[in-house]
């Protein structure tokens, strides 16, 4: 005998909607979009990027049974934005997770990040793995703290200033080269990227002006989809999402008590072949590698055709890749 609980109206509406509120946490307010109900899932994005470009995730796993949350990260959308880079550390950046998480009354949630949400995925994991269920994490994989990491001086010293990060990091200069452009163009060039080598613009070119702006969009989406992400960098503007990358020697100094430590929770690394500098850096030979599996013993990777926006434009194959994962673990 097969029993099925059929569902009240407020139930099902509750599994299909996305719905919207802001939450204090961590000193801010974090804007947060929510669809379903079940085991928690959050969804962090990346840059430049919006809660957004996780619809269609949200979806998927509000559908099979799960309480999913995508935040616009601080200095994105709808969220609180610090004037401050020195605010947007890693350890601002988790506390504002953990707070998501005390929000919602849960002890643990299953965690799905995507570039910078990744980076804050992983080291959520590493600060406060009584909190993590589980970690997906998309297009950045887990490096440990390294001389290497210390700033973005090796990134200069490969690849000059032309390199996107070492643009990044003199406040407003970025925004500066950002505003020749309109919203939606600079949208575009970053979302739109097809080139699988790393992101260098000729000496004495901004990086900016260096990304091509396609003439065609991609199947994956549209000129209104595009123009979601436009809107709402025309009222943030772009330095909050910048000043992530303003904090890498910050960041590097308030890790010391963390050196050496692995990545426990369990995890799944999921990249595009093509993404940005994936088989220029080395990327690849580490993901296939021991050295990153020594750093998360409990890890599973999968390497998908595709680009950066690994999420977006595999959309149906990433989703059912981090349902498959979680039910690995939602029933304990």
């Amino acid at each position: 005998i097969r029993i099925t609980k059929s569902c009240s109206p407020e139930e099902k509406k509750s599994m299909t909607e996305v719905t919207h509120k802001r939450i204090k946490t961590n000193g801010i307010c974090i804007h947060v979009a929510e669809q379903g109900t079940g085991p928690l899932v959050l969804l962090l994005h990346g840059f430049p990027e919006l809660w957004f470009s996780w619809r269609h995730q949200m979806a998927h796993l509000a559908k099979h049974g799960y309480h999913v949350v995508a935040p616009d990260m601080r200095g994105y959308g709808d969220s609180d934005s610090p004037l401050s880079p020195k605010s947007y550390t890693v350890i601002h950046l988790v506390g504002d997770i953990i707070g998501l998480i005390d929000h919602f009354g849960e002890k643990q949630a299953f965690v799905v990040g995507h570039d910078w949400g990744a980076v804050v995925g992983w080291h959520l994991s590493l600060f406060r793995p009584e909190r993590v269920k589980a970690l997906v994490a998309l297009s950045v994989p887990y490096f440990e703290r390294s001389q290497n990491t210390r700033s973005p001086e090796p990134f200069r010293q490969i690849f000059g200033d032309g390199c996107y990060i070492c643009q990044f990091q003199e406040p407003g200069r970025a925004e500066r080269a950002f505003a020749r452009y309109d919203y939606l163009t600079v949208i575009k060039k970053f979302l739109l990227i097809s080139k699988a080598e790393y992101l260098v613009a000729p000496h004495g070119m901004e990086i900016i002006d260096y990304l091509e702006t396609p003439a065609m969009l991609p199947p994956w989406i549209t000129e209104e989809e595009l123009q979601v992400y436009a809107d709402k960098f025309l009222e943030s503007g772009f330095t909050g999402a910048l000043n992530y990358f303003r904090t890498v020697e910050l960041n590097w100094e308030l890790l010391g008590p963390w050196q050496g430590s692995k990545i426990v929770v369990p995890a799944k690394f999921i990249i595009g072949d093509k993404d940005i500098g994936f088989e220029v850096l080395g990327t690849s030979e580490y993901v296939k590698g021991e050295v990153f599996r020594s750093l998360v013993p409990n890890l599973e990777v999968v390497i998908l055709d595709g680009h950066h926006f690994i999420q977006q434009e595999r959309a149906e194959e990433v989703s059912n890749q981090i349902l498959s994962f979680l039910h690995k673990f939602s029933a304990n």
